[in-house]
């Protein structure tokens, strides 16, 4: 992998009792489950009595650079290396978080975001792939996910026979008036 783009380790969601909500590995040190899971126990166990709901905290914890933030009564984390720039692991948090509470409606709690599991994991995947931080915009994120344009509009191939009709009847209409 190429050393001069940013990676992230992981993402996490927890509870705020510390049990998995959502999580993408990236490293080859987390390979396995029980390896996981003991990551993630003693993370919350570190960071579940700070007061990061306000702001965005940072810390560094078992040679990792975490970042953390609790909505709600979720917490949600971004790893990264020690060699890594605390302000990209940030916008990766701050998209991570604002995309969901986007897609949401403001209401991020527990039973919420399971429910709504699969836009919580179409998140992850848009704002990380392969530990490559490929997007921050949360607004752009939450855009792809719901299969959204930049302008709003839902692209061609995704439309119904009557969406595509009136686009194309708008289209030919603005295309008359000008």
């Amino acid at each position: 992998m190429d050393t001069t783009c940013p990676t992230v380790r992981s993402l996490v969601v927890l509870d705020s009792e510390g049990r998995r909500i959502a999580v993408k590995y990236f490293a080859p040190e987390w390979a396995t489950v029980s390896s996981q899971a003991n990551f993630e126990k003693s993370l919350f166990a570190k960071t579940s009595r700070t007061n990061a709901r306000g702001e965005a905290e940072i810390i560094m914890f078992d040679d990792y650079l975490v970042v953390y933030k609790c909505l709600g009564d979720l917490m949600f984390y971004v790893t990264g290396s020690l060699s890594e720039n605390e302000l990209i692991l940030y916008s990766a948090l701050q998209a991570f978080y604002e995309a969901t509470s986007t897609l949401l409606r403001q209401q991020v709690d527990k039973k919420t975001v399971l429910e709504n599991l699969d836009l919580l994991l179409l998140v992850m995947d848009e704002i990380v792939d392969g530990g490559l931080i490929l997007e921050t915009d949360p607004q752009t994120v939450a855009a792809r996910v719901t299969m959204r344009g930049a302008d709003g509009e839902v692209p061609i191939t995704e439309q119904t026979f009557s969406q595509a009709f009136a686009s194309a009847k708008e289209h030919s209409a603005r295309s008359l008036l000008k």
